[in-house]
């Protein structure tokens, strides 16, 4: 077993392997995705955000350029049926991995809302073909040549027609036209993908998983992952020669074999956007987040994750942002004493954020 982590440390040791001190090191997308094992991104304007955080040098700009131009990175539903960014040269092994539960799941919902499973092998076939004699198509426009076939798609059925034709393989989440980010066929955008091991998948998984969450413990990968905890274990035991086991506190977790990430200077604060892959990949947030915080990043009962603001990896209050006519306004919630004691570092980020968006940011009331 390798050495213990005092828990007290936990927050700073975790917030390390996710890159929230921003090592010079990290400047090329898809390298960061990789280390940071994707970034949670159904929110277009959150998504991009987590590389800010990660990186001094990256702007918005960057995100958008290697995600449409360069296609070193890719958005798609993976991890717990969410949309990520992840390295486009890792989809051979990281779709197939989750795409035929989320389709089963898709199917069946779409069948709950009127669609039976021949009308949707229908719109499918519909969609493939639009999209091979006519190239790239936004959701509406998808939906439009469904219907012109004879199956008439409402909001819901016409969102999970265009989630359907992605995992079932037959599109990608492409380029981008006006506000919408269009289907694509997927073979025009990866070109051939290579034969899927889920096996080797899953060992895969479990290496990115602990390099980027480490220490954790299997329970923490499931939970992440959203796949059975049968699966995310025989990930890990066939990596088992690469793993160690340490304690913190009392319980025992994994992480790769080798020395953990450097801890940086104290006095990191970081202003996470909303969805933050920092906040979701361990099933119980206490490390990071006292119960006086909990508010800051879980809105009721639901699976909406706020932005905050992390001290050395820990919650210590929240902020909201909102766009108004070309500036961003920012507005802070601290304790006025923290709000005093972080307030340079706090003007630091809302400049750094101005920098990464491109537009002037100011904070608010």
């Amino acid at each position: 077993m390798g050495k213990g982590i005092d828990p007290a440390a936990l927050a700073r040791h975790r917030a390390a392997t996710q890159l929230l001190h921003r090592p010079g090191s990290a400047k090329d997308p898809a390298e960061i995705a990789r280390a940071i094992a994707g970034a949670q991104a159904q929110d277009v304007y959150a998504g991009p955000l987590t590389f800010r955080s990660r990186s001094r040098r990256l702007t918005a700009a960057d995100i958008g350029r290697a995600r449409v131009e360069e296609r070193s990175l890719l958005r798609s539903w993976v991890m717990r049926m969410t949309i990520h960014m992840i390295p486009t040269d890792d989809a051979g092994w990281w779709l197939p991995l989750f795409e035929p539960a989320i389709e089963k799941w898709s199917a069946r919902r779409l069948e709950q809302l009127g669609l039976p499973p021949g009308r949707r092998e229908k719109a499918l076939a519909v969609i493939a073909r639009a999209l091979a004699d006519e190239g790239p198509l936004t959701r509406s426009e998808a939906r439009e040549r469904v219907a012109a076939a004879g199956i008439e798609l409402d909001q819901q059925t016409g969102m999970h027609i265009a989630l359907s034709a992605v995992v079932a393989g037959i599109a990608c989440l492409g380029p981008d036209r006006g506000k919408q980010t269009c289907l694509v066929r997927r073979e025009d955008w990866l070109g051939k993908l290579p034969a899927f091991d889920r096996g080797a998948a899953l060992a895969e998984l479990a290496r990115r998983y602990l390099d980027a969450f480490g220490p954790a413990t299997d329970r923490d990968f499931a939970y992440w992952a959203g796949l059975p905890l049968r699966d995310v274990r025989a990930g890990l035991a066939s990596i088992s020669n690469e793993i160690q086991e340490m304690r913190v506190g009392e319980e025992t977790m994994l992480a790769m074999r080798g020395e953990l990430a450097s801890l940086p200077r104290r006095g990191q604060v970081r202003m996470l956007a909303n969805f933050d892959t920092y906040l979701l990949g361990w099933k119980d947030r206490q490390f990071a987040v006292a119960d006086d915080h909990a508010a800051h990043v879980k809105e009721g009962g639901g699976g909406w994750i706020r932005p905050v603001i992390v001290e050395d990896g820990v919650v210590v209050g929240g902020w909201r942002s909102a766009r108004k006519g070309g500036r961003l306004e920012i507005s802070i919630n601290l304790p006025k004493a923290k709000r005093s004691e972080l307030a340079g570092a706090i003007e630091a980020e809302v400049a750094d954020i101005a920098r990464f968006e491109g537009v002037e940011a100011q904070v608010v009331s």
